[in-house]
């Protein structure tokens, strides 16, 4: 499926953050429900190439957070954080930090605000802030727009469905 939706990811040279932008067909409160459903999320978060395990998932205010990405070879590769605000269907505030460094500590702090738009539509920005700008030039290096892409085209496929039925 091709989407007239396109994702855009923002690193400008230097900063520590990076945003990522993108609008889908579908209204505020669905896109919301997607990104804090554990049983929705399973169903689109992560490159094509790579299946998802949920080891945790609580979208509360306080909560933690723990998923697996797993590669054709049953290799794991494991993300985990802590949910600071859950307003829905507002905005979303946590953190991220991928398991698979030699160290840990490279924490990201990811501000995810939803827009309702006209016409039942959704506009997603996500800032994720970094502690360091190799920290984000390192994720950025790591094909995250690639992932975030096909997570996103994932997405309106199962916002096609979900208005279809």
């Amino acid at each position: 499926m091709t989407s007239k939706n396109v994702t855009t990811v923002t690193a400008e040279p230097g900063k520590q953050e990076l945003f990522i932008t993108r609008e889908f067909d579908a209204p505020r409160d669905i896109v919301f429900k997607a990104f804090t459903d554990p049983e929705i999320l399973l169903q689109w978060l992560g490159p094509c190439d790579l299946s998802m395990k949920v080891d945790k998932f609580d979208a509360r205010s306080g909560g933690e957070w723990r998923f697996l990405h797993i590669d054709k070879n049953g290799n794991e590769f494991g993300f985990h954080g802590v949910t600071h605000e859950h307003l829905a269907p507002e905005r979303l505030i946590r953190t991220f930090e991928f398991e698979g460094l030699p160290e840990t500590g490279h924490v990201v702090l990811e501000t995810a605000k939803f827009e309702a738009l006209p016409n039942e539509r959704t506009k997603l920005t996500i800032q994720s802030v970094f502690q360091s700008v190799a920290d984000r030039d390192g994720m950025v290096m790591s094909g995250m727009e690639r992932g975030v892409t096909e997570s996103h085209q994932k997405l309106d496929e199962l916002f096609e469905k979900m208005c279809v039925s």
